[in-house]
């Protein structure tokens, strides 16, 4: 059952879904309602019907003005965050979030990608949100300066841009932690020419660094959407009733604070 208001999710392919970030907001307790504006889907007026959004990745470009569901969702943006609801940016979604915000999306200078599995570190704010470094799923070559008024949550060598906060509850992720080994089999064969741009890693190490690493990401997350949404402690044990092997108890800046409320998949990117 529900506890609150769906939340919205929003994906840019009719094949996409939500993946771990779908399962882990399921598991808290709450419904989603999904929406691809790319095939013609609105986006709502307000936000007075849902808990929060999340928009994923894509192809495109959040400087692709010429489609006009990209222009749409730029505007829809500032709606959103005026809304002060929980806003969650991935990829394509914290590009489209840093250039509403006044930031400009821009390629890497020396054309360097990150696709695969790399290692981000939190900066000093960002302790609260990441305790230390964690290895995460990658695939983009594009990257966001900081917009004004942000605070950089978590940096890399490549793209030192990886996690930002903006207000008390806008996150934009460069990374995918919503990625699970299905989506990386379809990515790495449905993307496979993509593969051999610089800075991208082989399908054999995508595969091998998915089994190493994805269970630490799976436990951050949760934990990030957890507080993130507020989600009551019930929640929180009943999802660890079903995975003992990543629960455990919270220290202090093992997870973000609790927000206090006032009132076939060919997504690659």
């Amino acid at each position: 059952m529900s506890i609150s208001l769906p939340i919205l999710v929003v994906v840019h392919q009719p094949t996409s879904n939500p993946g771990r970030v779908g399962d882990s907001l399921r598991a808290l307790g709450f419904d989603l309602d999904v929406r691809c504006p790319a095939q013609g889907q609105p986006l709502p007026a307000t936000m007075q019907g849902h808990s929060a959004v999340v928009v994923f990745g894509g192809p495109m470009s959040a400087n692709d003005d010429h489609l006009d569901f990209i222009r749409l969702e730029l505007d829809w943006i500032a709606m959103a965050l005026a809304s002060e609801k929980p806003y969650l940016g991935i990829c394509l979604g914290a590009q489209l979030l840093a250039r509403a915000l006044g930031a400009a999306v821009v390629p890497h200078p020396t054309g360097q990608r990150e696709i695969g599995y790399y290692p981000i570190l939190p900066t000093p704010p960002g302790l609260a949100l990441l305790p230390g470094p964690l290895m995460v799923y990658q695939w983009h070559q594009e990257g966001f300066t900081l917009p004004v008024g942000s605070h950089l949550l978590a940096t890399g060598s490549t793209f030192p841009h990886q996690a930002f906060r903006y207000g008390r509850s806008a996150y934009g992720l460069q990374f995918h932690p919503e990625i699970t080994t299905a989506m990386v089999n379809h990515w790495t064969t449905a993307g496979a020419e993509q593969l051999s741009y610089p800075g991208a890693q082989g399908r054999a190490y995508h595969l091998s660094q998915h089994r190493l690493y994805s269970p630490g990401v799976e436990c951050w997350l949760h934990q990030f959407l957890a507080g993130w949404m507020g989600a009551p402690a019930e929640a929180e044990v009943a999802w660890g009733r079903y995975h003992p092997a990543h629960s455990h108890r919270s220290g202090p800046g093992s997870t973000i604070a609790h927000r206090q409320d006032s009132s076939p998949m060919t997504e690659i990117g």
